[in-house]
């Protein structure tokens, strides 16, 4: 190969490589501005209901859904089964 070959192949990776990192960039910098969209679009979560309890009080009753897709009350539990309810607060929030 001659000098001058090496030296086009040379400048056309450093072309490409220039390609990559502003494509990388522009992506990046698209992701960046459709985040706070995003953020606006969720649901505001409900307001949260404050409750005094102490060891030993009985919990409110509440409704959540299961990992299956089904709603749950705690009150479909009473008096049948040993519920142990683990509320993990900032699960699934990156927080």
């Amino acid at each position: 190969m001659t000098q001058t070959t090496v030296q086009n192949k040379k400048q056309e990776k450093r072309r490409m490589i220039k390609a990559i990192h502003l494509l990388v960039l522009a992506v990046s910098f698209l992701g960046l501005l459709s985040r706070p969209t995003a953020r606006a679009q969720q649901q505001q979560p409900p307001p949260v209901s404050h409750t005094f309890l102490k060891v030993g009080d009985s919990a409110p009753d509440f409704t959540l859904r299961s990992d299956q897709g089904t709603t749950v009350k705690l009150s479909d539990f009473r008096g049948k089964k040993t519920v142990i309810a683990a509320f993990y607060v900032l699960a699934f929030t990156g927080g």
